[in-house]
């Protein structure tokens, strides 16, 4: 038998429909389900984690929890407040300066 389980359970998966600990009788179908729970956790969960499946010790499958760097951020453009709004890098995408931008959205409040 083959397991999938949760790295860590977060408040979003407790609160949905799926369930921790799921066994299969094959490698390919714990390594396709554990691929494609992440994959509808990352589009229906609430963003702020990653997950991805990983193969584990022995017959074991993991999926991983990550902090989503966008979503804490507070940013679309993954911006954090240490480069803010002002930001005038010239190394970045973000070279603009966009003080008084409303919809920047990195609360470090340069709206």
């Amino acid at each position: 038998m083959y397991t999938v389980q949760m790295e860590h359970e977060c408040a979003c998966f407790k609160k949905s429909e799926y369930t921790n600990n799921n066994a299969f009788n094959t490698q390919q179908e714990a390594y396709q389900y554990a691929n494609i729970l992440a994959e509808f956790m990352n589009e229906e969960f609430c963003g702020r984690h990653k997950f991805y499946g990983q193969i584990a010790e022995g017959d074991n499958f993991v999926i991983r929890v990550e902090i989503n760097a966008t979503a804490v951020s507070g940013c679309s453009t993954g911006i954090s407040c240490d480069v803010g709004c002002n930001s005038t890098d010239d190394w970045t995408l973000e070279s603009t300066n966009k003080s008084g931008d409303e919809s920047c959205g990195t609360g470090c409040g340069c709206a």
